[in-house]
């Protein structure tokens, strides 16, 4: 059973940052492509940023540019590095592979807002 736990959320000003990380369990995280999504209240969920095992990336528009994601092997994390946050960034934001989706962790809050 692969479990997904989602850390690295909180509340920051507009224009901060954040550093989201979510650890895989199991030895078949670098198998897999992997990605960011996020729900705001009264909203679907939505992928934000993908990664592949090679390590090629994509990036919904609205966070192109201020998002990055990236991927340790090693530690079977993969991150999520959110720069000029604004208040539509707000929402929980989960992990998953959108090629082979597991059961959904408990994500991590990320709140903007002055």
């Amino acid at each position: 059973q692969v479990q997904l736990v989602e850390s690295g959320g909180g509340l920051v000003q507009p224009g901060g940052s954040l550093r989201l990380s979510c650890v895989v369990s199991g030895n078949i995280f670098s198998f897999y492509t992997m990605g960011w999504y996020r729900q705001a209240p009264g909203k679907q969920r939505e992928l934000v940023a993908t990664i592949t095992i090679y390590g090629s990336t994509n990036y919904e528009d609205s966070v192109k540019g201020r998002f990055t994601i990236s991927k340790d092997n090693a530690k079977n994390t993969v991150y999520l590095q959110m720069n000029s946050l604004n208040p539509e960034d707000t929402a929980v934001y989960y992990c998953n592979s959108p090629t082979s989706p597991w059961t959904w962790g408990q994500g991590t809050q990320v709140t903007v807002s002055s």
